[in-house]
């Protein structure tokens, strides 16, 4: 695995999972830069981030001269924030394909997105459904190496709090240790591990369209700089 810094572009850094991520891509010796596009400025200073506003439609063009190794993508709503389903596809799919585009032509080798536990193009609900549409797409796109994490419910601070995640914050504790087995992937997960996963898979250096769940995403959250490879790492799977 190479030792050399390299440049990181990020999409969703404003968002909870995307905001942990670029902090461990800043404090990460793996780059020497880090290239936030967001649609509004981030407000953020380090000297190793450049902070990119895009219109996301136009991303493609307005990227022209990037150079990336790697690609991170946060990118995410809820079907009630985004009002419609309509607007939710528009966020979770179109955006994360334009952004996943115009990094492979930026030269991005390795791409890592989060998406959901039980994703499923296959599936009869519309969110999981679509989670799973934008997963095929991204490792169609001809990228080296796809890192999908599926977390489930997300905990950590957000500016309003869901009533989904108020009772996940509340009952997390008494009910992850019940999902045993082939329900683990289902338990609850601190944002701020999934976005230091986000840093871990890219440091794993796998080759190839790998899907990681809880315990999983919790490894590659420890993972370091150079390290090896866990052996029991998740298997390729199929895109």
């Amino acid at each position: 695995m190479s030792t050399t810094p390299k440049v990181a572009l990020i999409a969703g850094a404003s968002g909870l999972v995307g905001g942990y991520a670029l902090q461990a891509l800043l404090d990460a010796p793996d780059y020497a830069r880090v290239w936030a596009l967001t649609r509004r400025p981030l407000g953020k200073e380090h000297p190793k981030l450049a902070n990119r506003t895009v219109k996301f439609e136009r991303m493609a063009e307005q990227l022209k001269g990037l150079v990336a190794h790697d690609a991170f993508c946060a990118i995410g709503t809820t079907i009630a924030d985004a009002g419609s389903q309509e607007a939710f596809r528009n966020a979770d799919v179109n955006a994360v394909l334009l952004f996943a585009r115009a990094a492979r032509a930026a030269g991005a080798q390795r791409f890592v997105v989060v998406s959901s536990v039980g994703a499923d193009s296959n599936s009869k609900k519309f969110y999981l459904r679509t989670k799973g549409e934008m997963e095929e797409a991204v490792a169609d796109i001809g990228f080296t190496s796809v890192d999908i994490l599926q977390p489930s419910l997300l905990l950590g601070p957000r500016k309003a709090l869901r009533p989904l995640e108020i009772t996940g914050r509340i009952f997390a504790p008494l009910i992850n240790p019940l999902l045993t087995g082939a329900r683990e992937p289902y338990r609850a997960i601190a944002a701020e591990t999934v976005g230091r996963a986000m840093l871990g898979a890219a440091r794993a250096g796998r080759r190839g369209v790998y899907r990681y769940t809880y315990a999983d995403i919790r490894k590659l959250a420890a993972m370091r700089p150079h390290q090896a490879i866990p052996a029991d790492q998740p298997k390729k799977r199929p895109a």
